[in-house]
């Protein structure tokens, strides 16, 4: 028998310096705010709206499913609607955050991820929650089989390949800085492969930070990324300049997970000591700050971001 939906209660008031993950989504902020309350039919109503847009897709369930009452809400929808894809997606999607707060049994959460993907054969979002599973829980064969699964379904899938970049930048992370890394290679296979107007273009910059964070907490490289020389070399100055460039061209703004990129993008340009370039970017981020790559490696998001936004801005 489910357990019983938890009580209605008030929505909490989120802390001022929360990174929302909602990002600039208003429908998927109200939704969220519904489901704290117990009216699930509000994330019915959205994820039915998404459709096969499968990023949006993919970003709307994920911060759904961090909400701390979404499992129990979503056995709630189901004992209404045992049928419904969206119903088991979005329960099995918030049992692996149980899972990687170490409130569920991971085996239990890739039961529900199966169950829910088929449900919805096309769908790449429920392998995409195996994925975040995979990815602390599990071995590395199963990551990349997994993502194979996601991309199977939808080839620029934007979150997984930000998910294998992270994946594979920690391959041999002891071994010090190496400009060859096998982590570079996927990461510009995949911006190759990707359509010219896909924001998989940025992968590159994703890679090149991930790695920072890997070799700062091994010692390989200082805790300021302001004060490392990863992002100086040769190689580097061409990724950020590419990168740069085509987001100026870029004319997709609708892109779910944009401002993803776009925070991975100014810090690189921060980094690399662009303030122009950096201050046209915070323009465009506004207060939409990112836990990554800020947190990189082991600092609080809010107060880097802000501090990094102030020196390109000329602003305290």
């Amino acid at each position: 028998m489910s357990p019983p939906p938890p009580p209605l209660v008030r929505v909490r008031r989120r802390a001022a310096h929360t990174l929302d993950e909602a990002l600039d989504d208003a429908e998927l902020v109200a939704t969220r705010a519904a489901l704290a309350q117990g009216r699930w039919q509000s994330a019915r109503s959205l994820l039915v709206r998404t459709g096969d847009d499968w990023d949006r897709r993919a970003h709307r369930a994920t911060v759904l499913a961090k909400e701390p009452s979404c499992a129990a809400w979503a056995r709630e929808w189901l004992l209404a609607e045992p049928d419904s894809g969206d119903a088991s997606l979005l329960l099995a999607l918030a049992l692996v955050h149980r899972a990687l707060r170490g409130k569920e049994p991971p085996d239990r959460c890739r039961e529900a991820c199966r169950t829910a993907a088929a449900s919805c054969p096309a769908d790449p979002t429920p392998w995409l929650g195996l994925m975040l599973l995979e990815r602390e829980l599990g071995p590395e064969d199963e990551v990349v089989r997994v993502f194979d699964e996601v991309r199977g379904r939808y080839a620029d899938h934007h979150h997984a390949h930000h998910l294998m970049v992270a994946r594979l930048a920690e391959r041999r992370g002891d071994a010090g800085p190496d400009p060859l890394h096998e982590v570079y290679d996927f990461a510009s296979w995949a911006a190759e492969q990707a359509p010219a107007d896909s924001p998989l273009a940025i992968l590159p910059v994703i890679a090149h930070a991930e790695r920072y964070r890997v070799l700062a907490a091994a010692g390989h490289e200082p805790p300021d990324p302001g004060a490392s020389g990863h992002w100086a070399g040769r190689r580097a100055r061409l990724v950020m300049k590419a990168a740069f460039d085509w987001w100026l061209e870029w004319e997709h703004d609708g892109h779910p997970r944009r401002l993803v990129d776009l925070n991975f993008l100014a810090h690189a340009k921060c980094c690399e000591g662009r303030g122009a370039e950096a201050a046209a970017l915070f323009h465009r981020i506004g207060d939409y700050a990112t836990p990554a790559p800020w947190s990189y490696p082991d600092r609080d998001p809010h107060t880097a971001f802000r501090a990094a936004r102030a020196g390109a801005l000329g602003t305290t």
